[in-house]
């Protein structure tokens, strides 16, 4: 560590990223606080503002440069569960102190990558243990010049649940985070954020705003983001109180699509976990009494075709225990779901006896998998969750699935708020009190508070299978999939529910629009360590494409991208933990495409077998999406893998040393 003390209305001090790719400017111009980017010499980032705008008054717009300080770090940590069992955590860190002509002092942390950086500010107690109010971030990222980029839309887009569109950054509106950019044929950005606690998400309000140049001139080129974080219902962003440490700003570069996939520098600035114990969190497949309810076979309320019934979840755990399902998820199981009930999650509906149906289950090594909708009511689970988490522990249920279907939660504010961001984390730590790991639906999005909080397996935020039952617009499109995992993916996490067997419809024109090798691909594509097989067990009966399921772990040592191109095709390889095998998934969009996959991630000298399910010849999604084959080869890490990809198709591999 070493300290240099500049006062001074125009200094800048820079830090580079440990291989010297990524070069990070910070400083102060025309007394605006500001930061760059280049990237191998090259500016990727022009000076872009850093600041706040809090109720009585501005930081970052008149300020000087005070102590400077830096620090590095080269660790390797472990994952509980994950895409890569070992993580490097190698960076240089920068920390730059402001100070306001009225004295008001803020703090900066930059941390550069080789694969990216990220930044954080430090707002020191302003308002002597009282609290104070942040009404806007003026944090920015502006990009030398206009990029194609994947998004959806903030203002318009419930619970995360949107198609990722792709057009010119300078065309769209305001954005969720992750955004996806091509910023040039071989360099790609993805800008988000790291490490969300009591703060609001962060948004990119898309402008055409003058840069700063060199000497404070402006210059018209370029698109400017802007934070817009989520408000309160009093327009107040964030109310603070104390010292205030924000969430970390991100973005990776990457010379390939593949190469955000692999990063992990959101989970690098998010800190290592706070439970002691973790030998009760536990990945694996489960099944679950769901597609049927939105095929409109069942029913979540209590009536003649009510499906979370004592019969029905035995009759699914009996399958889990024969087929090596870890659990069995029942919507639907607790009064609530009729007009007019009232919501609690410490009873169930007269026809599903719970503490029976647990016992049962753990008889054959199968967990009940609870189920605590809320519509929107966070302070009603806030009331009971102690209580419920402490009997479903007593059952031996060890994951829950929460739910928030309602624009506004308690009525009043948006889940992705301060507020709402608040409730979750309540939620987390409750539930790591009484051993519960979280699936969390309609949830704010993902930031890789899994290291810190590793009971939070996974999430939705993301326009996910159920479409594929019910949507009146035909569904999602063939190239949905095979954007996601550069998209959303790169958030964490993915509660997909992928693995549908059958396409029947109850809507006209609305099935998943893919070959079932596709489905098997995207198994191992989208990653959740808690994974559903999402169809009804009836469909898998039978049916010999269900062996690659019931092989397919959901926690890996080691995670590739042989090759992909965004809303078009990819292929990721992964490899078990404790074991030799690898699991591949490649799927493409509405083209037919034959993809080359090398092999020579594999052991040099040793022989495998390789099982390939994959589109048959004939196979294609809107004619004949059943049509699949089943092959083995022999291969060694010489050897090259020739897949041949049906419209929307995908092939779904596994390689087990022989």
């Amino acid at each position: 560590m070493n300290g240099v003390n500049v006062a001074v209305c125009n200094a800048q001090e820079f830090v580079t990223s440990p291989d010297g790719a990524v070069k990070v400017t910070v400083g102060v111009k025309s007394k605006q606080a500001f930061y760059e980017v280049s990237f191998h010499g090259k500016e990727v980032v022009s000076p872009s503002r850093l600041g706040f705008l809090l109720a009585d008054g501005e930081t970052g717009t008149h300020a000087r440069m005070g102590a400077v300080s830096r620090s590095s770090k080269d660790e390797t940590w472990q994952q509980l569960w994950g895409e890569d069992e070992s993580v490097r955590n190698h960076y240089n860190e920068l920390t730059v102190n402001y100070k306001e002509q009225t004295g008001r002092t803020m703090q900066v942390i930059f941390r550069v990558f080789n694969d990216g950086f990220g930044f954080r500010y430090v707002l020191p107690d302003y308002n002597k243990g009282k609290e104070y109010m942040i009404m806007d971030e003026m944090t920015e990222f502006r990009l030398t010049h206009d990029a194609k980029a994947w998004s959806i839309p903030s203002n318009h887009t419930e619970y995360f649940e949107g198609i990722y569109t792709q057009d010119m950054l300078s065309k769209k509106d305001t954005v969720c985070t992750p955004l996806t950019i091509e910023y040039e044929p071989n360099l790609f950005l993805a800008i988000h954020e790291a490490a969300l606690e009591d703060y609001a998400s962060l948004n990119l309000a898309v402008s055409h705003k003058a840069m700063l140049g060199a000497n404070g001139a402006t210059s018209q080129e370029g698109v400017s983001l802007r934070a817009a974080l989520t408000p309160w219902q009093s327009g107040v962003k964030v109310y603070a109180q104390g010292e205030k440490k924000t969430p970390w700003r991100t973005m990776i570069i990457s010379k390939t699509a593949g190469g955000l996939l692999t990063s992990r520098l959101m989970l690098n600035l998010n800190e290592p976990s706070k439970i002691a114990d973790t030998s009760w969190i536990e990945p694996g497949r489960y099944i679950g009494i769901w597609w049927s309810i939105h095929k409109k076979q069942n029913t979540w309320e209590m009536g003649p075709t009510h499906g979370a019934t004592t019969q029905n979840v035995k009759r699914y755990m009996d399958f889990a225990a024969r087929h090596g399902f870890s659990g069995v998820l029942a919507e639907g199981w607790n009064p609530g779901w009729g007009k007019g009930e009232k919501i609690s999650y410490l009873q169930s509906y007269p026809d599903f006896d719970m503490e029976e149906v647990c016992r049962y289950g753990l008889s054959k090594g199968v967990r009940f998998i609870g189920h605590t909708e809320t519509w929107g009511n966070a302070q009603l689970l806030e009331s009971q969750m102690d209580s419920a988490f402490a009997w479903f522990s007593k059952m031996g249920i060890r994951a829950v699935k929460t739910g928030y279907v309602g624009h506004l939660f308690d009525g009043k504010e948006l889940a992705k708020s301060q507020y709402g961001i608040r409730h979750y984390r309540r939620v987390i730590e409750c539930a790591a009190k009484h051993h519960i790991m979280i699936d969390n639906h309609e949830p704010a999005m993902p930031t890789g508070i899994q290291r810190t909080w590793p009971n939070l397996m996974t999430q939705e935020g993301v326009r996910g299978q159920e479409y594929n039952a019910w949507d009146r617009r035909g569904g999602n499109p063939p190239a949905h999939t095979v954007t996601l995992p550069f998209t959303r993916g790169l958030a964490g996490p993915t509660d997909f529910t992928p693995a549908i067997f059958d396409f029947s419809e109850i809507v006209a024109g609305t099935h998943p629009h893919s070959t079932l090798a596709k489905q098997l691909g995207e198994f191992v594509l989208i990653y959740s360590p808690l994974q559903m097989a999402a169809d009804a067990i009836e469909n898998y009966e039978g049916q010999p494409a269900l062996s690659f399921i019931e092989s397919c772990p959901t926690t890996w040592s080691k995670t590739l991208v042989p090759h992909g191109e965004i809303g078009k095709h990819i292929t990721i390889a992964r490899k078990e933990r404790g074991g030799d095998r690898w699991f591949i998934g490649s799927i493409t969009n509405e083209e037919a495409r034959d993809l080359h996959v090398s092999l020579d991630f594999l052991d040099a000298g040793a022989t495998y077998r390789a099982i390939i399910y994959e589109d048959a010849a004939d196979a294609d999604y809107e004619h004949n999406p059943y049509a699949m084959t089943i092959r083995q080869l022999v291969v060694t890490s010489k050897d090259t893998l020739h897949l041949k990809l049906a419209r929307s198709g995908g092939a779904a591999i596994r390689i087990e040393k022989r």
